[in-house]
């Protein structure tokens, strides 16, 4: 079987939603020692930004045996990611919230797969993740859930379950951490004592989740 794990942090080693895809990923590794897992870095390694929309003009404008180099390459870079995800056995992603929303790096890597089912043969519509086991890690800077001040800012984690779960089909487990900047930022020093409890709720949900990928 092969893992596949997409992370997309800009914060390198000291990333919250890197530490506990980490965590995900042993459990992985645990229980299918050996097995195939393919990496890809949104955020080290991004992928060019004028890619989807070059292929999607191409799709619409060009007839494939007229196609210029740049077109047939970022065709060929769309369809590399939709292979890449279709042929995974099952998926880890490490998907942190910036400014309220999912990072240009994500969003630019979920319109190429779009895409790249069309250079496939299929549509937009296609179901590339139907029935698929994927773990979403994700982390937030700041606290939004039920009952904060900003709960309903997070307008990522709402969209990354639309597309995954609902577009793609994937069978979505979300693992999540709330309150990352506490013990960076000063003003939220009082907060101490809850975000050392979502840290170790979150580090037990995402083991957990990792156990539960590696079981099948």
């Amino acid at each position: 079987m092969t893992l596949l794990r997409i992370d997309a942090s800009i914060l390198g080693p000291i990333s919250a939603s890197k530490e506990l895809a980490d965590l995900a990923q042993a459990e992985w590794t645990a229980g299918r020692p050996g097995e195939r897992v393919v990496t890809r870095h949104l955020a080290t390694d991004p992928l060019p930004a004028d890619a989807w929309a070059i292929t999607v003009d191409a799709a619409h404008n060009t007839p494939e045996d007229r196609r210029s180099a740049e077109q047939k390459a970022a065709g060929a870079l769309a369809k590399e990611l939709y292979d890449e995800l279709v042929s995974a056995d099952a998926v880890l992603l490490a998907f942190p919230l910036y400014n309220w929303g999912v990072s240009a790096h994500v969003k630019n890597w979920i319109d190429l797969v779009i895409a790249g089912a069309v250079v496939a043969g299929g549509t937009a519509g296609d179901r590339v993740l139907d029935g698929k086991p994927v773990v979403l890690v994700t982390t937030r800077g700041g606290n939004y859930s039920k009952g904060t001040p900003k709960e309903g800012w997070d307008h990522s984690t709402p969209y990354l379950r639309r597309v995954l779960a609902d577009a793609w089909g994937a069978e979505l487990t979300v693992v999540e951490r709330e309150f990352t900047l506490v013990g960076i930022k000063p003003e939220l020093d009082r907060f101490a004592e809850l975000g050392d409890q979502l840290k170790r709720a979150a580090h037990e949900a995402a083991t957990a989740a990792g156990k539960a990928l590696a079981a099948g």
